[in-house]
């Protein structure tokens, strides 16, 4: 019989650098699976789409939540929307694969919760104090005063997840190239104990 797959889920702060280490490691890890979500938040620069995130109209994902095709999905940053698909999680798993993907904390819990039998390991990305993290995030793209008050909030709320990962990455302003060897070092050590 075939052993189940390893659902990684990197956790991170807004604007820890959760996106920029993933795609890092699409690019090194090419035996990983790395399924994609459905957002309904707009597009930002640079973003295209099937990349990391389907963007798909309120009215679409409403109909996906209704089907119930959502393995999990969340409601956060003033509305917008984000949801895994059943089947971009318990397909590539019954076959034995290694999966990666980003997640918010909520979506990190439901996961756990929905899925006990699963191997899921936690790698949390601690980008540093929030000033730091809000100058990245607006760096990155224009929001709101609203939106940025929201994604504070969040941080507030998430820091408390940090204890309960396995792996907690540093993501040091500057350091990059030294954060993407931890984090390949550490993806390495859990399949190689997958």
């Amino acid at each position: 019989m075939q052993k189940e797959g390893t659902l990684i889920l990197v956790v991170g702060l807004p604007g820890s650098g959760k996106g920029t280490l993933i795609s890092y490691a699409k690019k090194h890890f090419p035996s990983i699976v790395f399924p994609i979500s459905w957002t309904t938040r707009p597009k930002r620069p640079g973003e295209r789409e099937g990349e990391v995130y389907h963007f798909v109209a309120e009215e679409e994902f409403s109909r996906a939540v209704s089907a119930g095709e959502f393995l999990e999905w969340v409601s956060i940053d003033g509305g917008h929307r984000y949801g895994t698909l059943r089947r971009e999680i318990l397909l590539p798993l019954s076959e034995g694969k290694t999966l990666l993907r980003e997640v918010e904390v909520a979506g990190a819990k439901k996961l756990r919760a929905l899925l006990p039998e699963v191997d899921i390991v936690y790698i949390f990305i601690d980008g540093g104090p929030w000033e730091d993290l809000s100058k990245r995030m607006l760096e990155r793209a224009p929001m709101s005063e609203e939106e940025l008050e929201e994604r504070h909030k969040r941080y507030e709320r998430e820091l408390s997840f940090k204890s309960e990962a396995k792996y907690v990455i540093e993501n040091v302003y500057g350091k990059l190239g030294e954060v993407e060897q931890e984090f390949s070092d550490i993806i390495s050590r859990i399949e190689r104990e997958s």
